[in-house]
C-alpha cells in the first residue's frame, strides 16, 4: 500500500519526496495549495495539527495499523526506522545523525526561510534589518556545514548519506534563492553535487508537488 504525502513545493516538502525515492517506497503525492490556504482545512488539521506541511499517512503503519506523522524530521526518523535505512545501528553514529537533523530543522531552514520573507516585503527599513539579519545567521550556517564536510563525503555517515542529508538538502536546493554562492563553499559544493547527481534525488525533485 502507498504512503500519502501531503505536501506543497517547498524545502521542506522535497525533503520527504527525495527521501520516500530514496527509501523505495510507494507513495502518492497529495498537494495540499498554501496560496489556497488548504492548509488550514480540517482534513489537513486532523493530520497535521500545526497547519504546516509535509505530513504523511502510512496505511501499513506499526502493527500494520494506519498511522499520521506530522513534521518533517519526525517523518524522516519515522520512514528510517520503519524501513532500516539511512539511520545507522550504532548509537554513536545515529547521535551524529541526531545532531544535524535537529541542526537542520533548528536552524538551517528557520533562518532562510526568513531570508525568502523578507526579500519579498517592499523596500523598507525593516525589510533590510530582516534579510541582513537572517543572511547573516544563513551565510554562518553554511560555513558551519562546510567546515563539516571538509573531510567527509555526507554530512553525518560514511559511505552513503542518511537522513540528515535528505533534510539538509531540501534547503540548499534553494541556496540562489536565498542569495548564497558556493564558490565560497568548495565542500558544500562538492557535497551538494553529489547528492543531486543520485538517481533517487532527482526523481525527489521532479515529481509534481504543486
Amino acid at each position: 500500500m502507498s504512503i500519502e504525502l501531503y505536501t506543497y513545493d517547498t524545502p521542506n516538502g522535497r525533503k520527504i519526496s527525495v527521501a520516500l525515492e530514496e527509501f523505495g517506497l510507494p507513495y502518492q503525492v497529495r498537494i495540499v495549495d498554501l496560496g489556497r490556504g488548504q492548509q488550514f482545512e480540517a482534513d489537513f488539521l486532523a493530520i497535521s495539527p500545526n497547519n504546516k506541511i509535509p505530513a504523511i499517512r502510512d496505511p501499513d503503519g506499526p502493527g500494520a495499523q494506519p498511522i499520521t506523522v506530522f513534521e518533517s524530521g519526525a517523518i524522516l526518523l519515522y520512514l528510517a526506522e520503519k524501513t532500516g535505512r539511512f539511520l545507522p545501528r550504532d548509537l554513536a553514529e545515529r547521535v551524529a545523525v541526531y545532531e544535524w537533523l535537529m541542526w537542520q530543522v533548528g536552524g538551517f531552514g528557520p533562518a532562510p526561510g526568513q531570508v525568502h520573507h523578507f526579500l519579498q516585503l517592499p523596500e523598507s527599513e525593516a525589510r533590510d534589518y530582516g534579510v541582513k539579519r537572517f543572511s547573516t545567521e544563513t551565510h554562518r550556517l553554511y560555513r558551519v556545514l562546510d567546515a563539516r564536510l571538509a573531510a567527509r563525503e555526507y554530512v553525518a555517515t560514511s559511505g552513503e548519506p542518511s537522513i540528515a542529508d535528505f533534510a539538509i538538502l531540501g534547503w540548499a536546493w534553494r541556496h540562489e534563492r536565498h542569495r548564497v554562492s558556493f564558490a565560497d563553499l568548495p565542500h558544500v559544493a562538492a557535497w551538494y553535487e553529489r547528492m543531486m547527481s543520485r538517481p533517487a534525488v532527482q526523481r525527489g525533485f521532479a515529481v509534481k508537488l504543486a
